[in-house]
């Protein structure tokens, strides 16, 4: 039975490796590549003459980056799944490139057949991307675990000066709230401050509950 061939578009300015990656997705039976661009610009202005399923688009593009591209790109063809494709694996290029559209992430130095798998599965609806940035994505929607982790090293008294320090108290208040010596009330402070790797109450507030 035939098959139509998954449509791929790819954006890559460095001419080998756009060479490479191109041999790489004509290597598999399943897929097609529909065109090639070296750059952003060139990508937006003919992209209306293409009608891909999924672009591997390079993020450190000359001019306009591939992020941006994807940002303009995807609420035009909301279909079209973005796959970046990149030797970076800061957090922000990883976060950026998901707000911007993108459902897939993986790295240069995957082997051909690695790419094929992410490119088969990024058509399924999955999300292909390296353990590395999956873990880094994964701790953004715990956000307070790092926090509770911080926390938890204080003891209760320590929290109880605490939760008086963020409600604007001075040290004699917290003092007499607490039925403690003000040198006492230092003495806490400066172990928060050591436990939570911080020098100031601001400091100390902002690390803990924002």
């Amino acid at each position: 039975m035939f098959m139509e061939k998954i449509q791929v578009a790819i954006v890559e300015d460095d001419k080998e490796i756009r060479n490479w990656v191109t041999a790489v997705v004509r290597s598999s039976d399943d897929f097609e590549v529909v065109a090639v661009f070296p750059d952003a610009e060139t990508c937006l202005k003919q992209f209306a003459e293409i009608i891909p399923e999924i672009v591997i688009m390079d993020i450190q593009l000359p001019g306009m980056s591939g992020i941006d591209c994807v940002r303009i790109l995807k609420p035009m063809r909301p279909e079209v799944q973005f796959m970046m494709f990149t030797v970076f694996e800061e957090d922000n290029k990883v976060f950026e490139s998901l707000r911007a559209g993108a459902s897939g992430y993986i790295l240069k130095n995957y082997p051909p057949d690695k790419i094929i798998e992410a490119l088969h599965d990024l058509y399924k609806g999955g999300s292909p991307m390296s353990s590395i940035i999956a873990r880094k994505v994964i701790s953004t929607f715990n956000p307070s675990t790092e926090k509770d982790s911080e926390y938890n090293k204080l003891s209760k008294r320590e929290k109880e000066l605490l939760t008086l320090l963020s409600k604007g108290y001075r040290y004699k208040e917290i003092a007499d709230q607490l039925s403690i010596s003000i040198e006492t009330v230092r003495t806490h402070i400066r172990n928060i401050y050591e436990k939570l790797h911080v020098q100031s109450r601001t400091e100390a507030i902002n690390k803990i509950y924002k």
